[in-house]
């Protein structure tokens, strides 16, 4: 396969043209020919025009590259090497679902060949690919696994908005149905990822080394958030309890904040989802998801009761949140807990102004049924900075108060700034 690959002989598909799939299939089209494929006809269509619907990308991305974009699937047909890269996310009840990985699966059974090879992306729980997944590519291909077709397992590792850890420079995880898929599936990949591959001795392992990387964060976020709201309830500063334990050369240095996206907020779901299908209750994992999951009403409490404390009633006040994006200096507002926070403080009657020079306001308005301001007022009761965006880096307390009426509160849920002194004129608060 990787021969044939290599000399333009075969095609490789990436189907989903996300924030995995798209640099994954441009990478490859440095050497190969690649068909990208997606459902979404106007993502399709930008990406032709050399845009990352994403906003990952730069349009020099695209230059000098062998991929041909598409939403026809028919166009699989021509592809021996199906590479699928779509979300996997869960429902509003903390469930698997597995609909896209499925669907995926569907598409490339209808166009399966001999000799073809498919390899999943996604997040999913150890197991999936093959108890869920495979029998839909069999089935609808007529093709048997072993006599007819490979598999694999390759979880993406993409770290959005990081500029230094490219696709190329991640060591790839590989895996596959027999020896002979590991090789050429390790092959392939081998050609684009400078950073080395490791070949995992099944696909069970490799599903599961992924599901386990973003539970490990999360669980130790998990533990740093709640001794937040342990310190808090001591007037202690959990900033600098951490800074003062970091001392120690095997403390593991973590910091509190709010965990959403589409990794860590999401893939314990999948591990836990497993378990209990095993007839297993987790308890360790659930406990740092429910944690994780209520630092948005915990900070929202938290911020009534420092309005209150200082005689105001919270129907008459205006907070600002400024950032709504999932991370820092991106555009992804998927799975965004500061949305959750949104809503939390609007319980409590609470007039809320939300704004991000990343985010879409299209977007948010559609996923989220919030409003984002183009320009901050001067009359805010307090300020959130949720998110680090560099373009908050720079700001000052002098700017806070600019925006806000006297006495102000500032809550930096990042811990961005410089703890200010007694005689700042506002109130500051961090987790």
């Amino acid at each position: 396969m990787f021969d044939a690959l290599k000399n333009r002989e075969k095609k490789i598909s990436v189907i989903g043209l996300g924030y995995v799939g798209l640099p994954l299939a441009l990478e490859f089209a440095r050497d190969f020919e690649v068909i990208g494929f997606d459902i979404n006809e106007d993502r399709i269509q930008m990406m032709k025009n050399g845009e990352d619907p994403s906003e990952e990308l730069e349009s020099s991305a695209f230059d000098n590259k062998r991929i041909t974009f598409t939403a026809d699937p028919a166009m699989l047909k021509e592809a021996h090497f199906h590479i699928i890269a779509v979300p996997t996310p869960v429902s509003e009840s903390k469930v698997p679902n597995l609909k896209p990985v499925l669907s995926a699966s569907e598409t490339v059974g209808k166009v399966l060949k001999k000799g073809d090879y498919v390899i999943f992306e996604s997040t999913v729980y150890p197991g999936c690919t093959e108890e869920d997944c495979l029998p839909i590519l069999e089935e609808l291909s007529g093709l048997k696994l072993g006599r007819d077709f490979k598999i694999g397992y390759s979880p993406e590792r993409i770290n959005p908005g990081d500029k230094e850890r490219t696709i190329e420079k991640i060591l790839k995880i590989v895996s596959g149905s027999d020896e002979e898929a590991l090789h050429e599936i390790s092959k392939t990949y081998g050609a684009i990822i400078k950073a080395g591959i490791y070949e995992a001795p099944s696909i069970k392992v490799a599903e599961a080394a992924k599901v386990i990387e973003n539970t490990q964060r999360d669980l130790n976020i998990s533990f740093v958030n709640e001794l937040s709201i342990i310190f808090d309830m001591m007037g202690i500063d959990t900033n600098e309890v951490l800074e003062a334990a970091g001392t120690k050369w095997n403390f593991l240095k973590f910091s509190p904040g709010l965990v959403g996206g589409h990794c860590i907020g999401v893939d314990p779901y999948y591990l836990t989802h497993k378990a209990k299908q095993l007839g297993y209750d987790p308890q360790v994992i659930l406990s740092g998801r429910r944690i994780n999951d209520g630092m948005p009403g915990f900070i929202a409490k938290r911020l009534t009761q420092m309005l209150i404390q200082r005689g105001k009633n919270p129907s008459q006040t205006k907070v600002l949140i400024m950032g709504i994006t999932f991370k820092e200096n991106v555009a992804d507002i998927r799975n965004s807990k500061v949305a959750e926070l949104a809503r939390e403080i609007m319980q409590y009657s609470i007039n809320v102004h939300i704004t991000d020079p990343y985010a879409s306001p299209n977007e948010v308005a559609k996923e989220y049924k919030l409003t984002l301001v183009d320009n901050a007022s001067d009359d805010y009761d307090a300020v959130i900075v949720a998110v680090n965006h560099m373009e908050y880096q720079s700001l000052d307390f002098e700017y806070f108060k600019s925006i806000c009426k006297e006495d102000p509160i500032v809550m930096d849920i990042k811990a961005i700034y410089k703890k200010p002194g007694a005689d700042a004129g506002l109130t500051y608060w961090r987790l």
